[in-house]
């Protein structure tokens, strides 16, 4: 068979080169011309280069690293494997990437460009995939402003000019598929900038695994084979009634719930025994995640994400996680993710400026750039970049079983003059500052979540008066199941702080949140932004000697476990830990040592078990028809009283706010009868004083506009709650 000599390096070939060719399918490959197949291959490493069948040796273009042949098409298979000769001795045999027609399907890309998309992470990044029973790995990736964009790894030495990606139009995205890699590669992306030609090296964003920080390298990672065990809890959930059930939240960073005895992260499977079992045994329902999506900062807490798709790999394999899911789901706990649309870090590696351009974020850093935070905020206003941010939300409900999203910074979203000065930020098209883009994103994530996954919830965290937060998008609302009450959370500790002989002076702090606490779906969150940044713990917060400020601690969680809406602790909180959060290190488990905190998580623990076990409690969280003030005046003695209720039964809580004993306390009550002294947070169980009640009768005196009283002994810094 004759070769076909060829003896110059044209410009298109010299781009090549210089990894500067738009579109190298055009030149690399087969080709047919003048009858014949012509075959172009760069192989910057190869000594030689021969065809394995038919065995043909490809002739060198003179001084390149180009290696040609023209051979009659009739003598071609239809893919064509490679057998090559490195420089250092090294032999290679693959197929050429550069012999497969484009693989993302039209219908794919206009869904992405409509922003229609919700799994397009199905499509974009890396995954395992065969073309003719040819096996290899298919990469895809959107960067529509890039002049060149090349798949970089271990496999071609990093080298950009190895691998460069075939443009497909309009869409904006590249992809190659490199046959013979599997699962475990690592890869980035090297894009040159069209304006500057500037060589940007990024990680993928749609990647579903990282390597271990301080290193950055996406990893394929085999497709999905778990097999779950939760068949009983997703279904489930599809009519799980949130709003009428006990949901009580154990938030948990992962990172510093435990560590083991080096020092270092515990793995997502140890998390499935040790966290579970106490998660269990303290009663609460869910346990909420601060991000475990991937990042390279731990002082970021998570909260600067770069891996929208990647749970952590500080704590494993994304299996590992699965696990974790799994077990929490078989031992009846859901699991809700503190996830973060509302910026991303400016890190050279990750979105910013992806592809030379403001991709991701806005160009003008009036609208793209949070100044006090050092992030960058995303543009709503592209259906790309929404549909990355949706499909996100429903990769981590769909893939990972998760049963809900906590929103992180909403209110940043909302507003375009958030944390700004007067002259740093642009009005909206109708001169007001509300984003529109944002507030329209944030209602298709909630009505897309909901419509594709039936009874997930998704909370926000959202701190001004934004009105229907939580009603449905129909009706104008935002969307979301629940709201953190954070008005509730700043009037208590701001209360809790105060000095009980001053305790009369803020009284309407306890009674106010009561004028709006059915506005919204809320959670009451005493979360990790309340112990951290010199704030110190909940029970430093805490005024008074040791035993005070214990039992203001218990006063508070009891007053939080009885009064409407869904509750949330974080971690340390529910036995004491005198010391602030330290992302660093493990809790102070050892303060379990000492009875104050023995009492301390013996009282969440009960807590925890009450409500769920009182629909009182629970039911009508959202409603003004489980709660009715018994008191709410009496100022000077800094006592409050009311009633939890369902149609079917009564509950009567009595809180006490200063160190004094109250005998002979009367309220009023509703039905006459005998009232059983079902809670006290001063019982010596949780190293309290013991005062308290055991059975009280009504007498038939009027009273508090009840028909009959009852006369109680108030604990000091106590509650008490009462069950006839």
């Amino acid at each position: 068979m004759k070769k076909t000599s060829i003896n110059t390096l044209d410009s298109n070939l010299s781009l090549l080169s210089q990894a500067k060719h738009h579109d190298p399918y055009s030149v690399l490959g087969k080709h047919s011309k003048d009858g014949k197949t012509n075959l172009t291959v760069y192989l910057p490493y190869a000594e030689t280069v021969t065809l394995k069948s038919p065995k043909l040796t490809l002739e060198r273009i003179p001084e390149s690293d180009f290696f040609q042949i023209a051979i009659d098409p009739t003598e071609f298979p239809a893919h064509y494997e490679l057998n090559w000769l490195d420089k250092d001795g090294s032999t290679h045999s693959h197929c050429d990437p550069y012999d497969f027609t484009a693989q993302l399907p039209e219908f794919d890309q206009h869904l992405f460009s409509e922003g229609k998309h919700w799994h397009i992470y199905n499509k974009l990044g890396s995954h395992i995939h065969s073309i003719d029973q040819i096996s290899g790995v298919l990469f895809s990736v959107w960067a529509p402003n890039a002049q060149r964009v090349s798949l970089v790894g271990e496999f071609n030495k990093w080298d950009g000019r190895c691998n460069p990606m075939r443009s497909l139009g309009s869409s904006g995205i590249w992809e190659i598929f490199i046959p013979g890699l599997t699962d475990g590669c690592l890869y980035k992306f090297e894009i040159l900038n069209r304006h500057t030609q500037e060589l940007l090296v990024k990680t993928d964003p749609y990647a579903q695994r990282f390597e271990f920080r301080p290193l950055t390298a996406s990893i394929v990672v085999a497709e999905n084979s778990y097999t779950w065990q939760d068949d009983e809890w997703m279904n489930t959930r599809t009519h799980f009634d949130w709003q009428h059930r006990p949901i009580s939240i154990y938030e948990v960073h992962l990172g510093s719930w435990q560590r083991d005895e080096r020092g270092n992260f515990l793995n997502y499977r140890d998390f499935a025994v040790q966290l579970l079992d106490y998660v269990k045994d303290m009663g609460f329902t869910h346990i909420e995640l601060l991000p475990i999506t991937e990042h390279p900062l731990d002082a970021s807490w998570g909260y600067q994400t770069t891996g929208y798709f990647a749970p952590t790999s500080r704590h494993g394999a994304p299996d590992d996680f699965r696990y974790f899911v799994d077990l929490c789901h078989q031992n009846n706990i859901g699991i809700i993710l503190d996830w973060v649309p509302a910026h991303f870090p400016k890190d050279a590696f990750g979105l910013a400026r992806f592809d030379g351009s403001a991709l991701y974020e806005h160009e003008d850093p009036r609208k793209g750039e949070h100044r006090d935070w050092g992030t960058l905020i995303y543009n709503y206003g592209r259906n790309e970049v929404k549909n990355f941010l949706l499909s996100s939300a429903i990769f981590w409900l769909e893939e990972y079983h998760l049963d809900g999203l906590r929103v992180d910074a909403v209110a940043s979203m909302l507003y375009l003059d958030y944390s700004r000065e007067d002259h740093d930020w642009i009005p909206n098209q109708y001169g007001g500052n509300e984003n529109l883009e944002a507030i329209d994103f944030l209602r298709e994530l909630n009505a897309v979540t909901h419509a594709e996954h039936p009874g997930s919830v998704v909370l926000a965290e959202e701190s001004t008066a934004w009105p229907q937060v939580t009603r449905p998008v129909w009706t104008g609302g935002l969307g979301f199941s629940m709201k953190w009450n954070m008005g509730w959370m700043h009037d208590m500790l701001h209360y809790m702080q105060e000095e009980p002989i001053h305790r009369k002076y803020h009284h309407d702090q306890l009674t106010f949140g009561l004028l709006y606490a059915f506005t919204e779906n809320f959670v009451l969150p005493f979360s990790h932004d309340e112990v951290v940044h010199g704030k110190g713990s909940l029970l430093n917060k805490m005024p008074g000697d040791e035993w005070q400020r214990c039992a203001n601690l218990r006063l508070l969680y009891t007053f939080m476990f009885t009064y409407p809406g869904k509750k949330l602790l974080f971690m340390g909180c529910e036995f004491g830990q005198g010391n602030e959060w330290n992302f660093n290190h493990a809790l102070d488990w050892y303060v379990l040592d000492y009875s104050h905190h023995k009492g301390i998580k013996a009282l969440v623990k009960d807590l925890n078990h009450l409500y769920k076990t009182q629909p009182a409690l629970f039911h009508y969280d959202f409603s003004h028809e489980g709660f009715e003030w018994i008191n709410c005046h009496d100022v000077d003695q800094s006592i409050i009283s009311y009633r939890r209720k369902t149609t079917q039964e009564d509950l009567i809580v009595v809180l006490n706010f200063t160190p004094v004993i109250r005998e002979n306390y009367k309220i009023g009550v509703p039905t006459e009868g005998r009232y059983l002294e079902i809670f006290n947070s001063d019982s010596t169980y949780y190293a309290g004083s013991n005062v308290g009640n055991s059975m009280v009768l009504t007498t038939p005196e009027a009273w508090m506009n009840h028909p009959h009283s009852i006369s109680l002994t108030l604990p000091p810094l106590g509650a008490i709650i009462l069950k006839q």
